[in-house]
């Protein structure tokens, strides 16, 4: 279904090609999941606004504007008509009709909404390129002028050297006043944007960011609750974000913060946790390794040693999408409240190359 939808949408309209990257199999992904989200509710466009508006703000990095939509939809039409065949009546295309007339609407709705107020992406240079373990890099930027996020959000980044292709990184800082970020990234398989940025990647290259994204990791200081931070590989970067705010904002609770990873070399910013842990009386950080029997510290999955420590705190917990499933799945056979287990959902959207 995406292939033909594709297909349709660049014979139609040969000018919309240029709006996406070469490699299309990534896009034709995210397609089936928007696509399918929006198909599952037809009949309750409404229970989807918020999403749609989402994806109305965030397709202006793709530089989509409100000409490109009919262009679309007619695609769509077309691609649902080829595979209902029969079963694609007038009624049934009038219905479709309407629905993606709305659809369309919500979404450049809330693109023009947000562009009055905010560009479609900062343009940002790398200042900073640390290989720290093999296949993982630590990245700074500084933006051109002042970002807009909060400690434990996170944006769709885009490098120069993978044009048109964007992939959702979390921020390892609270925000500075120097508006440079932070980025952990980790090389995945088939992953063009994390490679380019680990091994392609160097100081004085542009990057893209995209909007802030996610509120469901971020803190509010005025609310104290101690912490116990649950981070597993380059998922550590939104929770190390999480300690910065509360240092610069007044240490208003403890934070437990375990760091997991298979092997000692995969504990690629001990250096720096080892600093903040010995500068901040009310931070613990506790490094946890899973596959090397000749570590000597805290050995086993990070879950399991975390939870010898937990006493009621609030649980963040960061991660690959495996990592965030088991972890969770852990906590709550042990009795910790989901109400009080904190993860971030697009660890498992598929976008995500951290």
């Amino acid at each position: 279904m995406p292939l033909f939808f594709y297909s349709a949408l660049f014979l139609m309209y040969p000018e919309t090609r240029a709006l996406f990257p070469v490699s299309m199999a990534t896009q034709r992904d995210r397609l089936v999941s928007a696509l399918g989200r929006v198909v599952s509710n037809v009949d309750h466009v409404e229970d989807v606004v918020p999403f749609l508006q989402q994806l109305g703000r965030d397709h202006r990095k793709f530089a989509v504007v409100t000409q490109h939509y009919p262009a679309v939809g007619q695609a769509l039409l077309a691609t649902l008509q080829h595979f209902l065949g029969d079963r694609w009546t007038p009624a049934l295309a009038n219905d479709w009709t309407q629905a993606y007339g709305l659809v369309a609407k919500v979404m450049t709705e809330a693109a023009e909404e947000a562009a009055a107020t905010t560009p479609p992406w900062w343009d940002g240079e790398i200042i900073m390129h640390e290989p720290r373990a093999p296949g993982i890099a630590v990245i700074r930027a500084r933006l051109n002028y002042p970002y807009p996020f909060r400690a434990g959000q996170f944006a769709s980044i885009s490098v120069g050297l993978r044009p048109r292709m964007w992939r959702f990184y979390s921020f390892a800082n609270a925000p500075r006043r120097d508006n440079t970020i932070d980025l952990h990234v980790r090389v995945v398989d088939g992953g063009a944007v994390s490679t380019a940025l680990v091994h392609g990647a160097q100081r004085g290259d542009a990057l893209k960011i995209g909007a802030p994204l996610g509120d469901r990791l971020t803190l509010d200081t005025n609310l104290p609750k101690d912490l116990l931070l649950i981070a597993g590989g380059t998922g550590l970067a939104p929770l190390k974000a999480l300690v910065e705010q509360v240092a610069y904002e007044g240490a208003r609770c403890n934070i437990r913060l375990f760091v997991g990873a298979r092997t000692s070399r995969e504990l690629y910013d001990i250096e720096a946790l080892s600093k903040l842990d010995a500068e901040h009386p009310w931070l613990s950080v506790v490094p946890v390794v899973s596959h090397d029997g000749l570590y000597r510290g805290e050995r086993g999955y990070v879950v399991d040693v975390a939870l010898k420590a937990w006493r009621g705190q609030e649980v963040f917990v960061c991660g690959s999408e495996e990592m965030v499933q088991s972890t969770i799945a852990r906590l709550l056979d042990a009795g910790v409240p989901a109400e009080q287990i904190r993860f971030d959902e697009f660890t498992s959207a598929g976008g995500r190359e951290q």
